[in-house]
């Protein structure tokens, strides 16, 4: 064998040998492709052939490396597609960090609970959960409640930062929580059920924490037993004041975070997060009856934001959005109606409808709030067809204010529809009721331009005449008709009446007599 074709096949053994060990040390099957390799491109020595195979070999050989070579580069770019394009799971030892801020509601909920699910799947040693709430729903609160409680990682509910309160709501989050720490310069409690999201005043609780029982109805003391059973519960589990607790929900107490403390409430103060996972480690808690101790020296701190669906369902379950997309809905289903084959305002009022129910499905509603804002837009649209003088119309607009006002069933400022709003959509309604009577008690006093109405005051010419009857040309057709028997062709009449296919007519002149003089 010549000796350059010879060191030809040397360097490309190497670079088999070299891509086999270093490309491909991971695929289980790098015996089988070295194997296949020796067969198609032997080493020097072991080939016994003709040149013109052993060439179509070594071209085989080299097309085989260059696709090996794209083939790498592939799988490069894809890996780095994948790194790029998904996050990173996170190692054990972060600290996950969830920030509530404002209002419990649906979508806190939802935000939690996708938090809670990303924590675990990130391994991760603590979830922090950070407060500044004034409360919220019942039904949130409690499906959060729930998901610290089947938490495998242990939570700190921390209120922060200075300034901040854990009331209602907030307060039975961080009663739940494995930990419970405050900034100095927050407070928490003011958990009765009937103030749910409100502060106390200055009246309802002391500045020590105590306060007097506020009275109530039935429904209003069974709600404040079932909340104080509540909270002592997770009090007991916790191994916090479970009497304080309970005098939060009956009396409306709040504490500061130093009276917390030393009130065993809580089990920190901490100015900052760095200070908070400072302050945990070494401390123990317990899950599924097993205690551990948590080590924090190495956690590192990872805040996870809303996600852009959380975003979207806390804008439409705001009771004030909710409201005007129920409002879009319902006129551009009206309009649509109104004027078949529009296709735009039916389309976007069954969106702004359908998203404006889900919605309401979520929220504490009245559905007698939502009959009255029904009844409210009926009355006013019946107005526009039916004039009524007002009446319908000004019942209508009633109707829909006293709906807005109490479409939310709930004390929680939050989760009320803004007065000011009320009142904006009111005097748009009345607007617009306003301007389609204008319009259709305009249209009543304009002359009729379409069907045998029409007719009636229209001029004509006589075609024939005998005897008070013949024929008039009307609208480029000709008519029978019957009038005055001093016609004759060519003169011009005014059509008076129309009976069956016959016209009654007059002549032009004394009909614009009459007119004058009326």
């Amino acid at each position: 064998m010549p000796e350059e074709p010879k060191a030809s096949l040397l360097a490309l053994a190497d670079l088999r040998n070299y891509q086999l060990d270093c490309v491909y040390p991971h695929i289980d099957q790098s015996v089988a492709i070295a194997h296949h390799l020796k067969t198609f491109v032997p080493l020097p020595g072991q080939y016994d052939g003709d040149d013109e195979e052993w060439s179509a070999r070594v071209t085989f050989r080299k097309r085989l490396s260059m696709m090996l070579r794209w083939l790498a580069l592939l799988a490069a770019a894809a890996t780095a597609f994948l790194f790029l394009t998904f996050p990173v799971r996170a190692s054990a030892g972060e600290a996950i960090v969830l920030r509530v801020d404002g209002a419990i509601g649906p979508a806190t909920a939802a935000y939690l609970s996708d938090g809670f699910e990303q924590a675990q799947e990130a391994d991760a040693a603590l979830v922090v959960i950070m407060l500044d709430t004034p409360g919220g729903l019942d039904n949130s609160m409690r499906a959060i409640i729930r998901e610290i409680l089947a938490s495998p990682i242990p939570v700190a509910a921390y209120v922060h930062p200075s300034g901040a309160r854990a009331a209602s709501a907030g307060t039975f989050i961080l009663y739940a929580s494995h930990f419970a720490a405050m900034t100095p310069g927050t407070n928490l409690g003011a958990a009765t059920p009937v103030q749910i999201g409100a502060m106390p005043s200055s009246d309802q609780a002391d500045e020590d924490g105590e306060g007097e029982p506020i009275p109530g109805q039935a429904l209003e003391r069974k709600a404040v037993n079932d909340a104080a059973a509540y909270i002592r519960s997770l009090a007991e589990m916790r191994g916090r004041n479970g009497d304080w607790a309970e005098r939060a929900v009956r009396s409306a107490a709040s504490l500061s975070a130093q009276g917390a403390l030393e009130r065993s409430v809580i089990e920190i103060v901490a100015p900052d997060i760095a200070s908070l996972i400072s302050q945990l480690d070494g401390r123990q808690y317990t899950i599924n009856g097993e205690t551990f101790t948590l080590e924090t020296t190495v956690l590192s701190v990872r805040e996870i934001e809303q996600d852009w669906v959380t975003r979207i369902l806390a804008t439409i379950t705001d009771p004030n959005i909710a409201l005007i997309l129920m409002m879009i809905g319902f006129y551009g289903l009206i309009f649509e109606f109104l004027n078949p084959g529009a296709l735009v305002p039916g389309t976007i009022g069954a969106i702004s409808l359908l998203v404006g129910l889900y919605a309401l499905a979520v929220l504490p509603v009245d559905f007698v709030g939502v009959a009255l804002i029904v009844l409210g837009v009926g009355l006013m649209v019946a107005e526009a067809f039916a004039p009524s003088f007002g009446v319908l119309g000004i019942g209508g607009v009633v109707s829909f204010v006293l709906g807005a006002t109490v479409l939310f069933d709930t004390d929680l400022p939050d989760f009320r529809v803004d007065p000011s709003l009320i009142a904006a959509l009111s005097v748009f309604s009345a607007g617009l009721l306003i301007l389609v009577s204008r319009v259709g008690l305009r249209s009543f006093g304009r002359r009729i331009v379409s069907g045998a109405e029409e007719l009636l005051g229209a001029s004509g010419t006589v075609l024939d005449w005998d005897n008070g009857k013949g024929h008039v040309f009307v609208h480029s057709e000709r008519w029978n008709a019957s009038g005055p028997s001093e016609l004759k062709p060519d003169d011009r009449v005014v059509i008076e009446a129309m009976n069956g296919l016959s016209l009654s007519v007059a002549r032009q002149e004394e009909a614009d007599k009459v007119t004058k003089r009326k």
